[in-house]
């Protein structure tokens, strides 16, 4: 049986891999996600850490592809990207505080890890 702290510790590990992508675009944001999936014993959260970091080198990926087509679209596929990825990560975390005892998925990503 959990106790308070742990559904507590679940939320905050979990919320905290998701939203680090708010910290910084390159090093802490990928930092904070590892470090959490070394560290932590739970299951739930080690599987929020590795979705997290499917994203992060999602939200990478289409933001290498899209700076192109930014330049044709005068910025707009850029500003939709942005606007789905902060989107996505504010729900991810939405869904962690609400729901500690499943893993968060996010939809239309890849996969790597």
């Amino acid at each position: 049986m959990q106790t308070t702290t742990d559904v507590e510790k679940r939320k905050l590990l979990s919320s905290l891999c998701h939203g680090s992508i708010f910290f910084s675009a390159l090093l802490v944001s990928i930092a904070v996600p590892i470090g959490i999936w070394f560290v932590s014993e739970d299951p739930v959260v080690k599987e929020n850490a590795k979705e997290a970091l499917n994203f992060h080198f999602n939200v990478w990926l289409y933001g290498i592809l899209l700076v192109p087509l930014s330049f044709i679209t005068f910025g707009l596929a850029g500003g939709l990207w942005w606007l789905v990825h902060w989107g996505l990560t504010i729900w991810a975390i939405y869904q962690c505080l609400n729901t500690p005892d499943q893993p968060v998925h996010y939809p239309f990503i890849f996969r790597l890890l």
